[in-house]
């Protein structure tokens, strides 16, 4: 078998967060999660992945601080898993992959789903990236800055004391 390369302690941050959630099990159980999806037979009935490998990826995404498990919200003796606010952070990745998906991925004739608001039902709009004053930024807008630690980061912490 082939290991996989970890990025954990690459210096990028697109480099951690596909170590973290890039393979397509992890992604698409997130997706499911906001979708709904609490429990182990519900995944693997929507996902259709072997066991094995749904119990690897949620335990990573568990691990990794993107679910927790909790006691089954009906009082059962199950566990069911949940987003923690890191896994409600990735809304905007998994907006961003739909609506380029949506974009690039069907005929114009072709049915697929939409993400609407829940209110009224309205598509959402096209994510879009914003500088600070406001302006929308493309690819060529912008560029990576390597930036120092907070100082705090950078300084040793003071040796303890015994009471």
């Amino acid at each position: 078998m082939v290991r996989r390369t970890r990025f954990n302690d690459s210096d990028c941050p697109v480099a951690r967060s596909v170590d973290a959630i890039g393979d397509w099990w992890s992604l698409l159980i997130v997706r499911d999660a906001f979708d709904g999806s609490r429990r182990f037979g519900e995944f693997q009935r929507s996902l259709g992945v072997a066991k094995n490998i749904l119990t690897a990826r949620l335990r990573a995404l568990v691990d990794g601080g993107v679910l927790e498990l909790v006691p089954a919200s009906d009082g059962s003796a199950y566990n069911e898993y949940v987003l923690t606010p890191k896994g409600r952070d990735l809304f905007n990745v998994i907006v961003a992959l739909r609506q380029w998906g949506e974009a690039h991925f069907f005929a114009p004739d072709e049915p697929h789903s939409e993400m609407v608001d829940r209110r009224d039902e309205r598509p959402l709009h096209a994510l879009e990236v914003r500088s600070a004053d406001g302006r929308r930024i493309g690819p060529d807008d912008a560029v990576v800055k390597k930036v120092a630690p907070p100082a705090a980061a950078r300084t040793p912490s003071a040796p303890s004391v015994p009471s």
